[in-house]
């Protein structure tokens, strides 16, 4: 990269369902698309390059929540420096929707790439998934299970040429004022599908449709195809992606609620419904939220003589 031009890192947050993925399709709304077409209202585009050089770090499916992503994009020098991070977080900002959150901006290497993190962190609202039970103390031996270097196939959609070795750090549940709702899997980068397969996996679980076994297996001999379904994309959030330089901010913000399903074992239908349509309206106030705290505007100060 020339002198000219600088390199710019930035953090973003975004609702699932007001796009059909984060990665550019013709004809459709994507995350990506929305962005080039901000940057490209300010001018802050090389038109011959055609918005390419915006590039986001993790895919996200249509549906999937995201409270922290990230990308980079190249800019012109003479740009960045007439602007102050503060500036062009405001801009941009401007001209996205209310549905994605344009949230930090730093300058970074020619070399930096968005794609290479040291680890990223899902959370999956099991209660979200109709008939789950939370079956106490077992659900951590379950959630050990997917902890480990492993051969991930049976639990993805796999792409040609993808390597299905994946290492996954913590499997752990999330609780949210003191009840499990779910849980939370960090791993160094995750497979098509493989964190909803996870979901759908543990929900089979506590139905008794699986066995421990039989996860095991799918784990230990990859090479004997399974497939044990994928879990609804509403209740997944992308909570974070950590690179070296930026480290996913400390939990100051988790003063947020989800109402627990209802207690009647069989819910009729219509009550169902609304209380998923009540959750999915929580899993968005707590984006909003954690955006309010990730998304503070550093602070400009003024010299005075």
């Amino acid at each position: 990269m020339t002198n000219d031009n600088v390199r710019l890192a930035f953090r973003i947050g975004y609702l699932g369902d007001s796009f059909h993925g984060s990665q550019i399709q013709p004809d459709v709304k994507t995350v990506q698309g929305e962005l080039i077409r901000a940057f490209n209202q300010l001018n802050w585009l090389d038109q011959n390059q055609e918005g390419h050089n915006l590039v986001l770090s993790s895919r996200t499916d249509a549906g999937v929540n995201v409270r922290l992503n990230g990308g980079v994009v190249t800019i012109k020098r003479t740009l960045w420096e007439a602007l102050t991070p503060r500036k062009m977080i405001r801009a941009v900002d401007d001209h996205l929707s209310d549905k994605i959150a344009f949230l930090d901006v730093h300058e970074v290497d020619d070399e930096w790439n968005p794609r290479i993190a040291k680890h990223r962190v899902y959370r999956y609202r099991l209660e979200g998934i109709e008939s789950w039970q939370y079956p106490g103390e077992v659900f951590e031996e379950w959630l050990s299970l997917f902890i480990g270097i492993y051969d991930a196939r049976n639990f993805a959609r796999m792409e040609e040429g993808k390597n299905p070795m994946r290492k996954i750090y913590s499997c752990t549940p999330w609780v949210v004022q003191g009840r499990v709702v779910g849980f939370e899997i960090i791993g160094e980068a995750f497979l098509w599908n493989q964190v909803r397969r996870t979901a759908m996996a543990l929900f089979k679980l506590s139905t008794g449709e699986l066995t421990m076994d039989d996860i095991k297996n799918a784990i230990s001999k990859p090479e004997i195809s399974v497939d044990f379904g994928v879990a609804p994309p509403d209740w997944l959030v992308l909570w974070g992606v950590s690179w070296e330089k930026f480290p996913i901010p400390s939990e100051e913000n988790t003063d947020f609620t989800f109402t627990a399903v209802p207690n009647e074992l069989a819910l009729e239908r219509t009550m169902r419904s609304r209380w998923e349509n009540g959750a999915r309206l929580e899993m968005k106030s707590m984006l909003y939220h954690e955006w309010a705290y990730l998304g503070r505007l550093p602070i400009v100060r003024h010299n005075r003589d």
